[in-house]
């Protein structure tokens, strides 16, 4: 088939420019590279395991159809139970309390004015998407690892898709801030642990800079929730009150955000034993440490 391509292409030169030519070349030597790339036995591995791990997802969200939703169905009532003078902490009718922080609701309220069936399409659909997006990311830099991880994290992200629960959209909050500024790193990483709490052990993912941002936006969130206190005692006691709850495998799913940090250590290490011996002396050294650890 190349020598067809090449006989034909070389027939061609006079009709077709050089430069379509050399387009065509790169296209064609593209195709080959990837599939070349099929021949991998661990690409082929991780292929499969992304394929049946989607498979299984995609099997239990339309099993489950109009019976899921519940936590993002709390979120938009909460919102809507608030906008109208009610109290979104103890809701009527068939929905779950609303139970994070009170100063909160504005940040749901563009979403939550959607009516439900839009807004959980975009809700689940958006996620998905997202999530799509970091498995990508990984899965070019590392395929077998990334689809062992997303094989061995499918019953959490899949209990999340159901429910609709934020811890999806938390974690993805985390893989944020590790590709943006400090500022902002440290404005996701602290509204995601003062929503949630167990986001916040997973500070060490982040830039130095960004560590100290974080634990100043969730001073500032501690200090909204103070300036609103007697809706904050309201939001503990539905917190604390809402009866015993099973083991929450789905905060398993908040693992997903270590990758990034773990693919790009992996890389930074790589790239710094591929630059060979530090010469400079000592403080070669201590330059080469801090210029890795700053990465």
């Amino acid at each position: 088939m190349r020598e067809r391509i090449g006989f034909q292409a070389a027939g061609l030169e006079g009709v077709i420019d050089r430069p379509t030519l050399r387009r065509a070349g790169v296209f064609r030597r593209a195709f080959r590279r990837e599939v070349s790339r099929l021949r991998e036995r661990r690409r082929l591995v991780a292929m499969a395991l992304l394929i049946v791990t989607f498979g299984l997802l995609t099997a239990g969200m339309l099993a489950r159809g109009d019976l899921a939703g519940a936590d993002a169905r709390a979120y938009w009532a909460g919102v809507r139970f608030w906008i109208n003078g009610g109290d979104p902490y103890h809701p009527t009718g068939p929905f779950l309390p609303y139970v994070y922080a009170p100063w909160m609701l504005p940040l749901f309220a563009p979403w939550a004015l959607m009516p439900w069936d839009v807004a959980w399409f975009v809700w689940r659909v958006g996620t998905i998407l997202a999530f799509l997006w970091t498995i990508e990311w990984a899965y070019r830099r590392r395929p077998l690892a990334t689809a062992v991880v997303v094989a061995l994290l499918a019953f959490p992200i899949g209990a999340n898709l159901d429910t609709g629960n934020i811890n999806l959209q938390l974690t993805l909050m985390l893989w944020a801030a590790q590709f943006v500024g400090p500022r902002l790193a440290g404005l996701l990483w602290g509204l995601a642990a003062w929503m949630k709490w167990v986001p916040a052990i997973l500070l060490f993912v982040l830039t130095p800079r960004a560590r100290l941002w974080g634990l100043g936006w969730l001073a500032a969130s501690a200090l909204l929730s103070l300036a609103t206190l007697p809706l904050t005692i309201v939001q503990l006691d539905a917190l604390f009150g809402f009866g015993p709850r099973p083991l929450r495998l789905d905060y398993l799913v908040l693992l997903w955000a270590l990758v990034p940090w773990l693919w790009r250590r992996e890389e930074r290490h790589r790239r710094w034993r591929a630059e060979g011996p530090i010469t400079g002396g000592p403080a070669g050294y201590v330059r080469a440490f801090f210029g890795l650890a700053r990465g």
